[in-house]
Protein backbone atom coordinates (compact mmCIF):
# COMPACT_ATOMS: atom_id res chain seq x y z
CA UNK A 1 0.00 0.00 0.00
CA UNK A 2 1.46 3.34 -1.09
CA UNK A 3 1.71 6.49 0.97
CA UNK A 4 -1.32 8.07 -0.74
CA UNK A 5 -3.44 4.98 -0.16
CA UNK A 6 -2.46 4.90 3.51
CA UNK A 7 -3.32 8.58 3.87
CA UNK A 8 -6.72 8.08 2.24
CA UNK A 9 -7.40 5.07 4.46
CA UNK A 10 -6.46 7.09 7.54
CA UNK A 11 -8.72 9.96 6.52
CA UNK A 12 -11.63 7.60 5.88
CA UNK A 13 -11.07 6.03 9.29
CA UNK A 14 -10.88 9.39 11.11
CA UNK A 15 -13.78 11.06 9.23
CA UNK A 16 -16.62 9.53 11.34
CA UNK A 17 -14.83 10.58 14.52
CA UNK A 18 -14.43 14.12 13.22
CA UNK A 19 -18.13 14.27 12.35
CA UNK A 20 -18.99 13.05 15.85
CA UNK A 21 -16.85 15.76 17.48
CA UNK A 22 -18.36 18.43 15.22
CA UNK A 23 -21.88 17.32 16.12
CA UNK A 24 -20.93 17.32 19.79
CA UNK A 25 -19.51 20.85 19.57
CA UNK A 26 -22.67 22.10 17.85
CA UNK A 27 -25.39 20.31 19.82
CA UNK A 28 -24.24 21.01 23.39
CA UNK A 29 -24.60 24.84 23.11
CA UNK A 30 -27.69 24.63 20.88
CA UNK A 31 -29.61 22.62 23.49
CA UNK A 32 -27.91 24.40 26.40
CA UNK A 33 -26.88 21.12 28.02
CA UNK A 34 -25.79 21.54 31.63
CA UNK A 35 -22.10 20.62 32.27
CA UNK A 36 -23.18 18.13 34.94
CA UNK A 37 -25.11 16.23 32.28
CA UNK A 38 -22.63 16.42 29.42
CA UNK A 39 -19.61 18.73 28.99
CA UNK A 40 -18.60 20.91 26.06
CA UNK A 41 -15.67 20.13 23.79
CA UNK A 42 -13.73 23.02 25.31
CA UNK A 43 -14.26 21.75 28.87
CA UNK A 44 -13.05 18.27 27.93
CA UNK A 45 -10.02 19.71 26.14
CA UNK A 46 -9.20 21.79 29.22
CA UNK A 47 -9.51 18.75 31.50
CA UNK A 48 -7.25 16.79 29.19
CA UNK A 49 -4.62 19.51 29.13
CA UNK A 50 -4.66 19.74 32.92
CA UNK A 51 -4.28 15.96 33.20
CA UNK A 52 -1.31 16.02 30.86
CA UNK A 53 0.39 18.96 32.61
CA UNK A 54 0.07 17.53 36.12
CA UNK A 55 1.07 14.04 34.93
CA UNK A 56 -2.01 12.30 36.32
CA UNK A 57 -3.25 10.99 32.98
CA UNK A 58 0.16 9.51 32.22
CA UNK A 59 0.18 7.66 35.55
CA UNK A 60 -3.28 6.25 34.94
CA UNK A 61 -2.46 5.19 31.36
CA UNK A 62 0.83 3.58 32.40
CA UNK A 63 -0.84 1.60 35.19
CA UNK A 64 -3.64 0.35 32.93
CA UNK A 65 -1.32 -0.64 30.09
CA UNK A 66 1.02 -2.50 32.45
CA UNK A 67 -1.87 -4.52 33.86
CA UNK A 68 -3.23 -5.39 30.43
CA UNK A 69 0.21 -6.43 29.19
CA UNK A 70 0.97 -8.67 32.17
CA UNK A 71 -2.45 -10.28 32.30
CA UNK A 72 -2.43 -10.94 28.56
CA UNK A 73 1.07 -12.44 28.51
CA UNK A 74 0.24 -14.79 31.39
CA UNK A 75 -3.00 -15.86 29.69
CA UNK A 76 -1.31 -16.53 26.33
CA UNK A 77 1.51 -18.54 27.95
CA UNK A 78 -1.07 -20.87 29.51
CA UNK A 79 -3.76 -20.85 26.82
CA UNK A 80 -1.65 -21.69 23.76
CA UNK A 81 -0.13 -24.95 25.12
CA UNK A 82 -3.52 -26.01 26.45
CA UNK A 83 -5.20 -25.25 23.12
CA UNK A 84 -2.58 -27.28 21.24
CA UNK A 85 -3.01 -30.18 23.67
CA UNK A 86 -6.75 -30.10 23.08
CA UNK A 87 -6.16 -30.01 19.34
CA UNK A 88 -4.03 -33.17 19.28
CA UNK A 89 -5.84 -35.18 21.96
CA UNK A 90 -9.50 -35.94 21.33
CA UNK A 91 -10.11 -37.08 24.89
CA UNK A 92 -8.79 -33.85 26.39
CA UNK A 93 -10.70 -31.84 23.79
CA UNK A 94 -13.98 -33.64 24.46
CA UNK A 95 -13.59 -33.04 28.18
CA UNK A 96 -12.50 -29.40 28.11
CA UNK A 97 -14.41 -27.93 25.13
CA UNK A 98 -17.74 -27.65 27.01
CA UNK A 99 -15.91 -25.98 29.89
CA UNK A 100 -14.23 -23.56 27.49
CA UNK A 101 -17.55 -22.59 25.94
CA UNK A 102 -19.16 -22.18 29.35
CA UNK A 103 -16.43 -20.04 30.90
CA UNK A 104 -15.87 -17.97 27.77
CA UNK A 105 -19.25 -16.37 28.43
CA UNK A 106 -18.21 -15.53 32.00
CA UNK A 107 -14.74 -14.26 31.12
CA UNK A 108 -13.83 -10.74 32.18
CA UNK A 109 -16.27 -8.52 34.04
CA UNK A 110 -18.30 -11.38 35.53
CA UNK A 111 -15.24 -12.46 37.54
CA UNK A 112 -14.79 -9.11 39.33
CA UNK A 113 -16.89 -9.88 42.44
CA UNK A 114 -15.22 -13.20 43.16
CA UNK A 115 -11.79 -11.88 42.16
CA UNK A 116 -12.00 -9.20 44.86
CA UNK A 117 -13.00 -11.87 47.40
CA UNK A 118 -10.05 -14.07 46.46
CA UNK A 119 -7.33 -11.47 45.89
CA UNK A 120 -8.62 -8.36 47.66
CA UNK A 121 -8.86 -4.90 46.19
CA UNK A 122 -5.63 -4.52 44.28
CA UNK A 123 -3.26 -5.72 41.61
CA UNK A 124 -4.01 -9.44 41.90
CA UNK A 125 -7.75 -9.07 41.35
CA UNK A 126 -7.28 -6.97 38.21
CA UNK A 127 -4.70 -9.33 36.71
CA UNK A 128 -7.04 -12.25 37.41
CA UNK A 129 -9.89 -10.52 35.56
CA UNK A 130 -7.67 -9.74 32.56
CA UNK A 131 -6.29 -13.28 32.54
CA UNK A 132 -9.80 -14.75 32.35
CA UNK A 133 -10.84 -12.31 29.64
CA UNK A 134 -7.97 -13.45 27.39
CA UNK A 135 -7.36 -17.06 28.40
CA UNK A 136 -10.54 -18.76 27.22
CA UNK A 137 -10.69 -16.91 23.90
CA UNK A 138 -7.06 -17.68 23.04
CA UNK A 139 -7.29 -21.31 24.15
CA UNK A 140 -10.41 -21.93 22.08
CA UNK A 141 -8.97 -20.20 19.01
CA UNK A 142 -5.78 -22.23 19.36
CA UNK A 143 -7.87 -25.40 19.41
CA UNK A 144 -9.66 -24.28 16.25
CA UNK A 145 -6.34 -23.48 14.58
CA UNK A 146 -4.86 -26.88 15.33
CA UNK A 147 -8.07 -28.60 14.24
CA UNK A 148 -7.86 -26.97 10.80
CA UNK A 149 -4.41 -28.44 10.06
CA UNK A 150 -4.98 -31.32 7.60
CA UNK A 151 -4.14 -34.78 8.92
CA UNK A 152 -2.30 -35.45 5.66
CA UNK A 153 0.13 -32.68 6.56
CA UNK A 154 0.65 -34.08 10.04
CA UNK A 155 1.14 -37.61 8.72
CA UNK A 156 3.61 -36.33 6.14
CA UNK A 157 5.64 -34.70 8.89
CA UNK A 158 5.62 -37.92 10.93
CA UNK A 159 6.67 -39.96 7.89
CA UNK A 160 9.57 -37.59 7.25
CA UNK A 161 10.87 -38.28 10.72
CA UNK A 162 9.58 -35.27 12.64
CA UNK A 163 9.72 -35.76 16.38
CA UNK A 164 7.28 -34.31 18.87
CA UNK A 165 9.19 -31.05 19.21
CA UNK A 166 9.53 -30.61 15.44
CA UNK A 167 5.84 -31.40 14.99
CA UNK A 168 4.99 -28.73 17.54
CA UNK A 169 7.32 -26.00 16.28
CA UNK A 170 7.18 -26.69 12.53
CA UNK A 171 3.59 -27.85 11.98
CA UNK A 172 1.14 -27.33 14.83
CA UNK A 173 2.18 -23.93 16.15
CA UNK A 174 2.70 -22.30 12.73
CA UNK A 175 -0.55 -23.78 11.43
CA UNK A 176 -2.52 -22.51 14.41
CA UNK A 177 -0.78 -19.12 14.55
CA UNK A 178 -3.36 -17.16 12.49
CA UNK A 179 -6.11 -18.33 14.82
CA UNK A 180 -3.96 -17.62 17.87
CA UNK A 181 -3.33 -14.05 16.77
CA UNK A 182 -7.03 -13.56 16.06
CA UNK A 183 -7.81 -14.93 19.51
CA UNK A 184 -5.34 -12.56 21.15
CA UNK A 185 -6.85 -9.61 19.29
CA UNK A 186 -10.38 -10.58 20.38
CA UNK A 187 -9.28 -11.38 23.92
CA UNK A 188 -7.54 -8.05 24.31
CA UNK A 189 -10.79 -6.29 23.49
CA UNK A 190 -12.50 -8.20 26.30
CA UNK A 191 -9.51 -7.59 28.58
CA UNK A 192 -9.63 -3.85 28.02
CA UNK A 193 -13.28 -3.68 29.02
CA UNK A 194 -12.71 -5.91 32.04
CA UNK A 195 -9.74 -3.81 33.09
CA UNK A 196 -11.72 -0.57 33.15
CA UNK A 197 -14.53 -2.15 35.16
CA UNK A 198 -12.12 -3.77 37.64
CA UNK A 199 -10.15 -0.57 38.13
CA UNK A 200 -13.32 1.23 39.19
CA UNK A 201 -13.54 -0.84 42.37
CA UNK A 202 -10.24 -2.67 42.90
CA UNK A 203 -7.43 -0.10 42.79
CA UNK A 204 -6.43 3.52 43.36
CA UNK A 205 -4.77 4.23 40.03
CA UNK A 206 -5.71 3.54 36.42
CA UNK A 207 -8.13 4.84 33.82
CA UNK A 208 -11.11 3.06 35.36
CA UNK A 209 -10.29 4.53 38.76
CA UNK A 210 -10.01 7.99 37.20
CA UNK A 211 -13.54 7.68 35.80
CA UNK A 212 -14.91 6.42 39.09
CA UNK A 213 -13.46 9.27 41.14
CA UNK A 214 -14.58 11.87 38.58
CA UNK A 215 -18.14 10.57 38.89
CA UNK A 216 -18.15 11.21 42.65
CA UNK A 217 -17.29 14.88 42.03
CA UNK A 218 -19.61 15.29 39.01
CA UNK A 219 -16.60 16.00 36.78
CA UNK A 220 -18.24 14.96 33.55
CA UNK A 221 -15.46 16.60 31.53
CA UNK A 222 -12.93 14.26 33.17
CA UNK A 223 -15.21 11.27 32.58
CA UNK A 224 -15.62 12.07 28.88
CA UNK A 225 -11.91 12.77 28.50
CA UNK A 226 -11.13 9.42 30.13
CA UNK A 227 -13.54 7.68 27.76
CA UNK A 228 -11.82 9.32 24.81
CA UNK A 229 -8.40 8.24 26.08
CA UNK A 230 -9.60 4.66 26.58
CA UNK A 231 -11.07 4.49 23.08
CA UNK A 232 -8.04 6.15 21.50
CA UNK A 233 -5.58 3.79 23.18
CA UNK A 234 -7.54 0.75 22.04
CA UNK A 235 -7.76 2.07 18.47
CA UNK A 236 -4.00 2.67 18.42
CA UNK A 237 -3.24 -0.79 19.81
CA UNK A 238 -5.64 -2.46 17.41
CA UNK A 239 -4.79 -0.53 14.24
CA UNK A 240 -1.04 -0.10 14.71
CA UNK A 241 -0.11 -3.37 16.39
CA UNK A 242 -2.77 -6.08 16.32
CA UNK A 243 -4.17 -5.65 12.80
CA UNK A 244 -0.72 -5.59 11.09
CA UNK A 245 0.41 -8.63 13.10
CA UNK A 246 -2.79 -10.51 12.30
CA UNK A 247 -2.59 -9.73 8.59
CA UNK A 248 1.12 -10.51 8.36
CA UNK A 249 0.58 -13.81 10.14
CA UNK A 250 -2.31 -14.84 7.89
CA UNK A 251 -0.41 -13.84 4.75
CA UNK A 252 2.71 -15.66 5.95
CA UNK A 253 0.86 -18.95 6.21
CA UNK A 254 -0.95 -18.63 2.89
CA UNK A 255 -4.55 -18.15 4.00
CA UNK A 256 -4.94 -14.93 2.01
CA UNK A 257 -3.03 -13.49 -0.89
CA UNK A 258 -0.80 -10.51 -0.22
Amino acid sequence: MGRTSRLVAALVFVAPLAVLVAAWAALVPIFDVRPQIFPSVAAVAKAGLEGILDGSILRHVAASLARVALGTVLAVLVAVPLGILMGVNRGVSAFLTPLMRFFSVLAGIAWIPIATLWFGYGFGAIIFVIFNAVFFVVAYNTLLGVSTIPMTLRNAAWSLGAGRWAMLTDVLLPGALPNIVTGIRTGLGFAWRGLIAAEMIATNVGLGYMLFVARDFYQTEVIVFGMIVIGAIWLLIDRLILVPIERATIERWGLVSS
